[in-house]
């Protein structure tokens, strides 16, 4: 079936979107999954489903995309069966600029951070690897600014705990 030139159109625009979004997001689904193959399945099927309906119109598309991933990952999660883990070694946390990165450290806190559920991780990601304020993090998830403050202090203190 051959496509016409909105449809190719459409397609280079998702294109583009996905190369300048989807590793941003794959971080992001990576955190809130704990799963690396997951998380890519998260950031496909978000994709997969703008690919087959590009007309609708979007008024911020990273905004959209990483929302259509939150939901992915909250839907995984749903369907994972409980006290099921990922058992993927993967790392959660990229290693820092060669000499500067501490392999132990870094395994320590990826472990602390696995250790959380995912709402905190969730959190944790947003606000210290993406720099989000609790306001902006409440009003992207739809909570009360009070609730992701407090995952946020639930998540260091648990997180303290186990690093100490």
């Amino acid at each position: 079936m051959r496509r016409g030139p909105a449809q190719d159109a459409a397609a280079d625009r998702i294109g583009r979107l996905y190369d300048r979004f989807a590793g941003a997001l794959y971080r992001y689904a990576l955190m809130i999954l704990a799963d690396p193959a997951g998380a890519a399945d998260a950031v496909q099927q978000v994709f997969v489903a703008r690919l087959g309906n590009p007309g609708t119109a979007i008024d911020d598309d990273e905004r959209y995309l990483r929302r259509a991933v939150r939901n992915a990952c909250y839907t995984a999660l749903r369907q994972r069966r409980p006290n099921v883990l990922s058992a993927s070694d993967a790392p959660l946390l990229e290693a820092v600029a060669a000499g500067r990165d501490r392999p132990d450290e870094r395994i320590a806190i990826e472990q602390a951070m696995r250790a959380l559920p995912a709402e905190q991780r969730e959190v944790v990601h947003l606000k210290v690897f993406e720099g989000w304020t609790f306001q902006e993090i409440a009003d992207f998830g739809g909570e009360s600014i009070n609730t992701v403050a407090s995952r946020y202090r639930y998540a260091m203190d648990k997180m303290r705990e186990r690093l100490s």
